[in-house]
Order: structure tokens, then C-alpha cells, then sequence
């Protein structure tokens, strides 16, 4: 199994190195069972993030047939200010939902076997592309009412599980989304492993579209 990471310019680092590093630990955990790779809808290059020109090396294309997981990052900058001068976060992931990478995750979305993941604006790019439009996703605080309005199902909580598409919060929520990645794979005592090793629990619980409704409390 494979989990690509995509980069794209402008994306977030700790979306990208905190899901590199608990799924790369998770597949050491389960004798290579998985395998982490970085890699962009243009092929191999350098790609330059949105914090101080930090830059990561996408070692190969994205393919979007290949079982495992896809997981899209958000962009790193400031929020607001003027996007001809500056680099926002809302032009950077608009530029990422006009991008290359949106035919390549429709048929990843489409494809059995494939499960796209998401950290931060990750879920907003997707939105923004049209691709997630009914699914239930969360993504960072700030652009809940924007994901919201792009017909998503916006849910208030640290990882959301819709299937074969799963979501996690602001940026930080990457770690979540990374154990929540292993248990689901390869159950929880693989997860709580790489919990130990990294002196991190996971936060709030996973929310999936199943059980009961709860009546207001």
C-alpha cells in the first residue's frame, strides 16, 4: 500500500512532514506494508512551500489509480492582504483547485481501492475544485463557513471519516489524521505504537456518518 503526499507550491509543511512521518513509522511498524512517497500532479521536482521558501522534493507523479491513500495538504501564508502582492492562503489553494492535480484526484476520488485524505485546506481545495461537493469534511477553523457554502458538509470535528474520503482540521490535526490512517489500516495497537514513539495522543473522536442521531444535550 501507498500513501502519496502531494505538494503543490505554496503548501503547508508541518500538513506535509506531520502524516510523512507517522506513516512512515507506521509502515516501519508493519514490515513495510506501507510505503510514503512525495509527489506532485507534474511530476518529480522541487517545490517551494508557503513558509520562508522551505522547499521539498517531490520524488515522482501523482497516480491516482494506485491503491492506498492521497493525502492533500493545505497552504502555508498569510490569510488576508492583496493577492496580486501577496501570497494568500485563499489564492494559493484557489491556484491548487484550478491546478493540474484536480483531474488526477477526480478519478482517485472515483477509483475502489483509493481513499483520499485531506489536512488543514486540503478539504478547501478540493471543495473549491468541485470534487467533494455532499460529502461531510472538516477543514481549519477559519474556512469552515467557506467549506460550508461550497455544499460540503462541514463537520466540527478533528477527523472526519466519509468513506473513502477522510478529513482532518488545522494544521497540527496532520498527526491525528496519520494515526487515524494506521488504526483504520492496520488496527489500533499499530497506532498507539507510533502514539508512543512520538510522546503524542490523538484528540476529539474520529466522527463518521454512522449510529445513532443524537437528540440535542
Amino acid at each position: 500500500m501507498l500513501a502519496q503526499i502531494v505538494l503543490f507550491d505554496g503548501f503547508d509543511p508541518l500538513d506535509v512532514i506531520g502524516p510523512f512521518e507517522v506513516l512512515t513509522a507506521g509502515g516501519d511498524a508493519v514490515g513495510g506494508a506501507m510505503d510514503v512517497a512525495l509527489v506532485a500532479a507534474d511530476g518529480p521536482r522541487d517545490v517551494v512551500s508557503g513558509t520562508r521558501g522551505l522547499t521539498l522534493r517531490a520524488t515522482t507523479g501523482l497516480d491516482p489509480d494506485r491503491p492506498g491513500y492521497i493525502v492533500v495538504p493545505g497552504a502555508s501564508g498569510p490569510t488576508t492582504g492583496d493577492p496580486d502582492q501577496v501570497r494568500t492562503v485563499p489564492m494559493l489553494l484557489a491556484r491548487f483547485a484550478d491546478s493540474a492535480a484536480v483531474p488526477l484526484l477526480r478519478t482517485a476520488l472515483r477509483t475502489p481501492g483509493v481513499t483520499v485524505a485531506t489536512v488543514c485546506g486540503g478539504s478547501l481545495a478540493l471543495a473549491m475544485a468541485g470534487l467533494i461537493e455532499g460529502r461531510h469534511a472538516v477543514t481549519h477553523h477559519l474556512g469552515m463557513d467557506v467549506l460550508d457554502a461550497t455544499g460540503v458538509h462541514a463537520v466540527p470535528a478533528r477527523v472526519v471519516d466519509d468513506g473513502d474520503l477522510v478529513s482532518a482540521g488545522g494544521v497540527t490535526s496532520g498527526l491525528d489524521l496519520g494515526l487515524y490512517i494506521l488504526e483504520r489500516e492496520f488496527g489500533p495497537r499499530v497506532a498507539h505504537a507510533v502514539e508512543t514513539l512520538f510522546e503524542y495522543e490523538r484528540r476529539g473522536t474520529v466522527w463518521r456518518n454512522a449510529g445513532r442521531v443524537p437528540i440535542t444535550i
